[in-house]
């Protein structure tokens, strides 16, 4: 029997269907996509006006459409909250390009229900204009520093390509989100599901600020990971630190360069959807409300990013 052995002249001839295969997938585009804002932000937001966001979704977004922002990217828990949302967004222009779903992908016994729930509401979703699912698979316990093993990363990866084919066959896209937990350990997590998965089913939500925090404040590996992973990028979630403390309103300039970061996915040919995710935690200024913040963040948003 013939053995496939790669020599230098098929390997020379192997080339040019790599480039293709790469070139396709840097050529992959969310610019035409509106600038969204996640709702995280309007969560802290609120809290700290002593409010809750989501109560009263009219009275919401008669408040959110004043900051000029498009679009509007929800944690969605299920099908109903999905039906309930859209008319809402729908009568205030607002778009739904992208949507945050929780996971649980590293349980062998929860995988199936997980995967069923999440394809239940991207069916809704999708007929309302989404094209991006992201998803942050969970940790093992939220607040716990306690990490997963190898057995429950190698059943994460798999539930995760999985997934995302069965999106990709929808039309959607899949995209791999991360907090500060998957970082830790070498960033053991964050690799394993980016290197066994595949970019034609698993994209990747960069979470600048996430990277930045989870790398014990690191600019440098918040870069690291655009040369590694930057052509997997689908989507951008931006958000700014002074002095390691979150600030009121995104800007360009502080402990992270967007205008660097901007340049560097302008030349790599990386185009992904935006979306500010500009929250508060318990050291953040207060000096402006909801609305007057993310009229200020969405403006310097456009003009690092679009100007």
């Amino acid at each position: 029997m013939k053995k496939n052995v790669l020599n230098r002249r098929n390997f020379l001839a192997f080339i040019p269907a790599i480039s293709i295969a790469s070139t396709a997938l840097a050529k992959r585009s969310y610019h035409h996509l509106p600038i969204s804002c996640n709702s995280y932000n309007w969560i802290t937001f609120y809290n700290r006006a002593h409010k809750k966001w989501g109560d009263t979704l009219e009275q919401n977004f008669s408040e959110f459409v004043k900051t000029g922002i498009k679009a509007y990217e929800p944690n969605i828990e299920s099908p109903a909250m999905a039906q309930q949302l859209i008319p809402v967004l729908n009568k205030y222009g607002i778009a739904l390009p992208s949507i945050y779903v929780n996971s649980v992908l590293h349980e062998k016994e929860a995988i199936k229900t997980s995967i069923n729930a999440i394809i239940a509401i991207a069916d809704v979703v999708k007929n309302y204009g989404t094209k991006i699912i992201v998803t942050n698979p969970s940790p093992i316990k939220w607040g716990s520093n306690e990490l997963k093993n190898d057995t429950q990363l190698n059943l994460q990866a798999q539930a995760m390509e999985t997934l995302g084919k069965e999106l990709r066959q929808r039309g959607l896209t899949l995209a791999y989100h991360t907090h500060d937990v998957e970082l830790k350990a070498g960033a053991r997590e964050f690799h394993h599901i980016l290197l066994n998965t595949t970019p034609q089913n698993v994209s990747f939500c960069f979470d600048v600020h996430w990277v930045y925090r989870g790398s014990d404040n690191s600019e440098v590996a918040v870069f690291d990971v655009l040369k590694l992973y930057g052509k997997r990028i689908a989507e951008l979630h931006v958000r700014q630190s002074i002095g390691g403390v979150w600030a009121e309103t995104f800007t360009a300039q502080g402990d992270i360069d967007y205008t660097r970061l901007a340049k560097e996915l302008t030349k790599m040919n990386i185009h992904p959807h935006i979306v500010i995710e500009q929250c508060l935690e318990p050291n953040s200024p207060n000096t402006m409300d909801v609305v007057s913040a993310h009229i200020k963040g969405l403006s310097a948003v456009k003009e690092t990013f679009l100007g």
